[in-house]
């Protein structure tokens, strides 16, 4: 197990590169201390526009900048890779782990802003078949299903076979990003594939957006989410609410209406946007502190985001159960901020600020293209005027003038006309999270241990040698049938 050493500045472990991680620390930039970014990919998520890299608009590298590169000018901040699996709040270490080997970090100020992951409900075994909207893997993920289901779909009606459930998608949780998930399936379906396939028509693809919930779009209210439903219909989503999903297979869904009904829907891509689980982490903390954790894992902290008895630990974002805030990006971002805020005023001897107060900057959400719905205080927008907020607003918060560029240029390409510049799918993309899965030890067991090969150096050394002789005897042939001319020429 390797150890960070402890420095002689204040040292400031910052777990997690998303929203609350990335603006705490870049808050930190000019402070008189030294920030480790602890995060389990190497990349900062932009995770409103998943969405978009599962349906072929944008690239994973859009949205998905590297973390080093976002901080490479940043001189008082490092990041380390790996995924956190302990907090000590006594001793002030974090415990991070990648394929078996541990390391240990001090800390004099812990920010702790590990998100969160989908949530099945206690129905784990749905994941399976249904991917979440949560990582990059995730999106490609999906991408795959999407793009590969219109690919057997063709293949299964050139041989006559009876397609509907390889046309039928099925998007669960009829909140911002199920709504924007249906529409954007629709819009591939209805524009962008329309002319690509020969036996298969995607105008008569089948998109339901199922839900619990009696309304789309909960927290924008009654009259957004009644005008978001009308707007799907149009599009030909089929939106059924009141409806919870009861079990989850390899080739569909089983919905529970109220009224007692039991339906069964065949489909083979089902998506599943319909809650979240705050991290693991909010566990350890809770059972070393006493914090009570909600329903969703969210642990509660005191009002200037303090763990009860450790003022120097901070947690921020999605993992809090404060003031009934949502789960969204601006309260993470602003919590981050708050957070590196107070641990500069203390080390300047200054007085605490006021409790945290979330600013409610509204909520945006596109339904198809040049329309969106936007709740801001008391206003409420739809259609393309919401749309051009919702754009202005995303350009503003991706990271990096590259990004932007690059993201408004596929914009244009995919909403102006009707291409999408990112439509690579794979077999590994689809089935490569479930093979790992099946392993014992995950990832673990594809390489080898911090100790090095288990007993086999030896006779992996035999092989690397005798591979070794076969290439240089296979390159010294080539050598001499370029010298001699001999390429082209007849075997005799």
């Amino acid at each position: 197990m390797a150890e960070v050493r402890r420095e002689q500045r204040h040292q400031v472990v910052v777990i997690g590169s998303g929203f609350g991680g990335l603006f705490g620390t870049k808050a930190l930039k000019r402070a008189d201390v030294d920030v480790t970014v602890i995060a389990r990919t190497s990349h900062h998520l932009f995770q409103p526009l998943l969405y978009q890299v599962a349906t072929g608009i944008l690239s994973e590298g859009e949205v998905a900048p590297s973390t080093r590169e976002v901080l490479a000018g940043q001189k008082n901040a490092r990041v380390l890779f790996g995924e956190v699996i302990g907090i000590d709040l006594d001793s002030r270490t974090v415990t991070s782990q990648v394929l078996g080997r541990q390391t240990v970090t001090p800390y004099d100020s812990l920010i702790v802003a590990a998100g969160s992951s989908q949530s099945y409900f206690g129905n784990d075994r749905f994941a399976e078949f249904a991917p979440g909207m949560k990582s990059i893997d995730d999106a490609l993920e999906l991408r795959g299903r999407i793009f590969g289901a219109f690919e057997l779909a063709e293949l299964g009606a050139t041989r006559g076979d009876n397609v509907d459930h390889l046309l039928t998608f099925v998007v669960v949780g009829a909140g911002p990003t199920g709504v924007e998930m249906a529409g954007q399936i629709a819009e591939l379906a209805h524009r962008t594939l329309k002319r690509d396939f020969r036996a298969i028509n995607t105008k008569h693809v089948r998109i339901l957006l199922v839900d619990a919930a009696g309304q789309v779009l909960p927290p924008f209210g009654a009259t957004l989410g009644a005008k978001t439903k009308v707007d799907l219909e149009r599009l030909g989503v089929e939106v059924m609410l009141g409806a919870m999903v009861t079990d989850v297979d390899e080739r569909g869904i089983e919905v529970a209406y109220k009224d007692g009904r039991v339906e069964r829907i065949a489909a083979l891509t089902k998506i599943w946007a319909a809650g979240v689980q705050a991290s693991p982490l909010t566990k350890t903390l809770s059972e070393q502190t006493g914090a009570p954790l909600d329903r969703a894992g969210r642990i509660a902290v005191n009002p200037d985001l303090t763990l009860p008895g450790y003022p120097e630990v901070f947690v921020v974002g999605d993992m809090i159960d404060l003031d009934h805030l949502p789960g969204v990006a601006q309260v993470a971002i602003q919590g981050g901020k708050y957070a590196a805020k107070e641990i500069q005023r203390r080390l300047a001897g200054k007085p605490p600020q006021q409790p945290f107060h979330y600013f409610d900057k509204g909520s945006l959400a596109t339904i198809s293209r040049f329309r969106a719905v936007a709740l801001i205080g008391k206003l409420r927008l739809t259609g393309f005027i919401a749309w051009l907020i919702w754009l202005v607003v995303h350009l503003t918060y991706l990271t990096g003038f590259k990004n932007r560029f690059t993201a408004l240029l596929h914009w244009a390409i995919s909403f102006i006309g009707r291409g999408r510049s990112e439509r690579a799918a794979t077999e590994q993309q689809i089935f490569g999270r479930t093979a790992l899965s099946r392993l014992e030890h995950g990832t673990m067991d594809l390489v080898s241990g911090p100790n090095g090969h288990d007993g086999f150096a030896e006779s992996i050394d035999a092989m690397v040698a005798e591979r070794r002789a076969e290439l240089e005897a296979q390159a010294l042939d080539e050598i001499r049938l370029t010298d001699s001319g001999e390429r082209g020429q007849p075997v005799r």
